[in-house]
């Protein structure tokens, strides 16, 4: 217990890195695959054919492979050179939103289409048809999966230490290696279990609030 009570400040520290990973690529992907699964219902085929590309890309190669193009590849091509931290996130959100796109894409699909004609019926344009009538639908469809996300995505933030980020499991890693025993391991395996056992009794309760009709009985 005094050898886990002297690592788990560089545990801590790691867990901080490993939030802002997890809470700016929620902020940045589920808009983001909102954004995408709308563009994939247009009418323009050349955007639904860049977005299908887009969503091939990112859903047929690792994560890791991407950390890595995204901070060491675009770098040495001279495209643009990211900051270890801001390489992360970049990949992390193009990598969910992708995910979250096909989502959506499926929630947009299930609403029925009298839908979409009743608003056009009591005037409702376009924007206001998707903002007020579509998309609380959708959101109430789509939770159980992107709670799923959800969850994979905080295992995933684990990723970040082969771009040298300082997070949870980099702690872990340089305190097996210095003190020669697998212990930090056991103890961060502990805290992705807390923090997924958290994240999935929060998306259940956000799912639950949105079950209206259960409200309703």
């Amino acid at each position: 217990m005094d050898y886990l009570w002297s690592i788990l400040p560089s545990m801590l520290n790691g867990l901080k890195m490993t939030f802002g990973v997890f809470g700016l690529t929620l902020v940045g992907a589920i808009p983001l695959g909102i954004l995408v699964a709308m563009a994939l219902r247009s009418e323009i085929g050349l955007l639904k054919l860049l977005m299908n590309f887009y969503i091939w890309i990112m859903r047929g190669t690792p994560l890791l492979l991407q950390i890595v193009f995204v901070y060491y590849g675009l770098s040495l091509a001279q495209i643009v050179t990211f900051p270890r931290f801001e390489a992360a996130v970049v990949t992390f959100i193009l990598n969910y939103a992708a995910y979250f796109a096909e989502i959506f894409r499926g929630g947009l699909q299930s609403v029925p289409q009298g839908q979409y004609e009743g608003a056009q019926v009591l005037g409702f344009s376009k924007w206001q048809t998707m903002k007020k009538i579509i998309l609380p639908q959708v959101v109430k469809i789509v939770m159980p999966s992107v709670g799923n996300e959800v969850v994979n995505l905080v295992k995933d933030s684990s990723l970040v230490y082969v771009i040298g980020l300082g997070d949870l499991m980099r702690a872990g890693n340089i305190a097996a290696a210095r003190d020669v025993t697998l212990v930090p391991y056991l103890l961060v395996g502990a805290l992705y279990l807390i923090l997924t056992v958290a994240a999935t009794l929060i998306m259940r309760k956000i799912e639950n609030s949105l079950d209206f009709d259960r409200l309703d009985r």
